[in-house]
């Protein structure tokens, strides 16, 4: 068994992608991989020019695109790495993060996702690590009770934009951007696979959800980083960001609870927009 299968899901993103499997062979050294791309049934060009510039990569092509959790559970059926890391098609690393993050947590039983610090191109870091929705966690916010804390304190309370990034935690979920997975307990969820009730956005929260559901931690290191372009959000992204959300809380917490939290988050954050 090899230690990381790397799988990165494109969907007319060729420069994009070309540029981050470059950036992955580049730098990650000391560890065993396989690079699994699954070409969403993209229109830009066809999928076998990737092997013209990777010859050792495996690609899996749809006819259709069947959306970000379907696409990484099929690279995970044929997945021979002990950990999986869904890698975005936009990001690309400077260092060796990957080996970084996998030296890590590989003795971390209790961890089934981590990641690792992301970076907008200018430097910016990415608030990548979140609470799950919570009322709580939300009265804190809306009183102003970080203010009676110290930033450090009420950073890992809050996380988000509160957080500096710059030591480990085991926060409520982290973004799929840059996310490593133990696969021996992906096939201990109820199906065998990640969750594929989202089409995109909002998987990656529920996947946590999943694990945490186990008994299993989610895991943030500041050792590993990559680079993430990430484009703005439009209309339509903003407006799937909210379905999809209103159907996380309903599948997950009590009716009374989820209607509290989905006019909470309505009203007072206008919904959620965060970083695919």
């Amino acid at each position: 068994m090899i230690d990381v299968s790397i799988i990165i899901i494109n969907y007319n993103t060729f420069e994009l992608t070309t540029s981050c499997i470059e950036s992955i062979y580049k730098y990650t050294s000391g560890i065993s991989f396989e690079i699994i791309l699954v070409d969403n049934a993209s229109s830009e060009c066809d999928a076998d020019k990737f092997l013209e510039r990777f010859s050792s990569i495996r690609i899996i092509r749809n006819e259709n695109n069947v959306g970000f959790s379907r696409a990484n559970n099929q690279a995970i059926s044929v997945a021979n790495g002990a950990f999986v890391l869904l890698l975005n098609s936009d990001t690309y690393l400077t260092d060796d993060s990957i080996s970084l993050l996998y030296n890590e947590v590989k003795s971390k039983s209790h961890v089934a996702i981590s990641s690792g610090k992301l970076y907008f191109p200018s430097g910016v870091v990415q608030g990548c690590c979140q609470r799950f929705p919570s009322i709580r966690i939300f009265l804190f916010e809306f009183t102003r009770l970080q203010k009676f804390f110290s930033k450090d304190s009420s950073g890992k309370i809050l996380l988000g934009s509160f957080f500096k990034y710059e030591q480990e935690i085991y926060p409520d979920w982290v973004w799929g951007t840059f996310m490593m997975i133990r696969r021996d307990l992906i096939q201990k969820l109820p199906d065998g696979k990640l969750n594929e009730d989202f089409f995109m956005y909002c998987e990656d929260i529920q996947w946590c959800m999943d694990f945490r559901k186990m008994g299993y931690l989610t895991y943030y290191s500041p050792k590993a980083s990559v680079i993430h372009i990430m484009g703005g959000s439009s209309a339509n992204t903003k407006a799937l960001n909210a379905t999809n959300f209103e159907k996380f809380l309903m599948k997950n917490y009590s009716f009374f609870h989820a209607r509290i939290l989905i006019w909470i988050y309505k009203y007072y954050y206008r919904w959620i927009s965060y970083g695919r």
